[in-house]
């Protein structure tokens, strides 16, 4: 019996790529050009599920090839894809084991290739790896640029090794490269997340001098620290300057809720509600985020009337529904142990038509459960079937109430519960 070629499964051009890969071994990025076959997302991902069982470095070297071709960019998606078939978070020596294989055969490598390498590092967050990588650029004659030095920077800040980032950071005005906005926020928001305040405002002034003017963004990265490790008096600074320099700094919505929060964190919810105030003063208008930020407080306060009136209030405005936020009240009274109050309000909801979200709902349903209501939990279930909001429910509380149910005897709610979740291809969990 013969046995059908490998190329048989395959598209067209992808079968053209691999044939031409599995024939050329030594510098294969020289002759790849050559092949007269499009190249595409599909294509790619092809060529890479084939080289991933046993030639992850030839996989590899073409997925790299393939970043730097004119007509075809990798999406984030495919540098994902890449990372995980040729496992490169579990076996990071593949990357240097890439460049070792182009300085022993002698391959023309350019700055792009560099950053395609930096970008696989970044997308596994391996800021060792990547800076391995920036120091091998020299070596091969390809001078960093900004933007390879934000990469890595970027990955040590988002690792919290402040140090060195600081290193690399003081190694580009060295090497005769400003730093830019990418730089300075990543740097702002490191410091900020390590609790190194001092150094974030000193880095925030040295910006200004250096004629890189702050913006919301870079704003918003110091703020969030000071609501996080300052003071709420700092904080409030920080959001007036702001204010008052209007345009490109103008506080957003991102930038009030991390203010609100910080109040709210503090146990101080009905002094945020004057962040709110101010907050719609300047035409930014609150999301879920900043409600949920609210309520939270306010419920965990006991400041319970306050709440509803809250909700009316910014639902009012139109920026959020009653779903929304009443289900962002549901889930924070059960966690705050007032579960009465949140299995009287889930019932309203119902009965009004106004839709709970896939949290409240699971929420709901676990807690019966577990306080061995399983009974009740079923028919909230029924009652939530009716209004058309099954689909967002965790699938694990269907195993749960099922196992409660046939546990308790209820068979027959049992079995209904079943039908259902065969129709919805939910697959009981052990």
């Amino acid at each position: 019996m013969t046995v059908p070629s490998i190329s048989r499964f395959l598209s067209s051009s992808t079968s053209n790529y691999w044939t031409h890969l599995q024939k050329n071994g030594a510098n294969v990025e020289k002759t790849l050009s050559t092949v007269k076959a499009k190249l595409d997302a599909t294509s790619v991902n092809e060529v890479l599920h084939k080289c991933a069982p046993n030639q992850p470095l030839l996989g590899l070297r073409f997925f790299i090839w393939a970043g730097l071709q004119p007509s075809y960019r990798h999406s984030s998606h495919a540098y994902s894809k890449a990372c995980q078939l040729f496992g490169v978070c579990r076996k990071p020596r593949i990357v240097t084991d890439v460049i070792e294989a182009y300085r022993a055969e002698g391959c023309l490598v350019s700055a792009k290739t560099f950053k395609v390498l930096l970008n696989l590092c970044r997308k596994a967050n391996l800021a060792d790896e990547g800076l391995r990588v920036l120091r091998e650029m020299k070596e091969f004659n390809c001078l960093p640029d900004t933007t390879a030095y934000n990469v890595v920077i970027g990955m040590f800040c988002e690792n919290g090794n402040m140090d060195v980032a600081a290193e690399l950071m003081r190694e580009m005005g060295l090497v005769g490269m400003c730093p830019d906005m990418i730089t300075y926020v990543a740097m702002i928001k490191g410091f900020s997340n390590a609790g190194r305040l001092e150094d974030a405002c000193a880095l925030f002034k040295v910006m200004k001098g250096h004629g890189c003017l702050p913006n919301a963004v870079a704003y918003s990265a110091l703020l969030d620290g000071v609501c996080r490790f300052g003071t709420l008096e700092r904080a409030l600074e920080l959001l007036q300057e702001m204010e008052k320099e209007g345009g490109d700094c103008s506080p957003n919505i991102v930038t009030y809720t991390s203010v609100i929060q910080g109040y709210s964190e503090k146990g101080l919810a009905m002094e945020a509600l004057r962040i709110l105030d101010r907050m719609e003063s300047n035409g930014c208008f609150p999301n879920r985020v900043t409600i949920s930020t609210l309520i939270k407080g306010l419920c965990t306060e006991g400041h319970l009337e306050e709440a509803y009136k809250l909700i009316d209030r910014v639902v009012a405005g139109g920026s959020v529904s009653y779903g929304e936020c009443y289900s962002s009240l549901v889930v924070c009274l059960v966690r705050s142990g007032k579960f009465e109050e949140a299995e009287k309000l889930f019932k309203r909801m119902i009965a009004s038509a106004v839709k709970p979200d896939g949290l409240a709902s699971s929420t709901m349903i676990k807690r019966f459960c577990m306080d061995g209501r399983v009974l009740d939990g079923f028919c909230l279930y029924s009652e939530i079937e009716k209004v058309g909001c099954l689909s967002s429910i965790d699938t694990d509380i269907y195993s749960l109430l099922l196992a409660g149910l046939w546990k308790e005897g209820f068979s027959v709610e049992a079995a209904k519960l079943a039908r259902s979740m065969a129709e919805r291809r939910i697959q009981l969990k052990e």
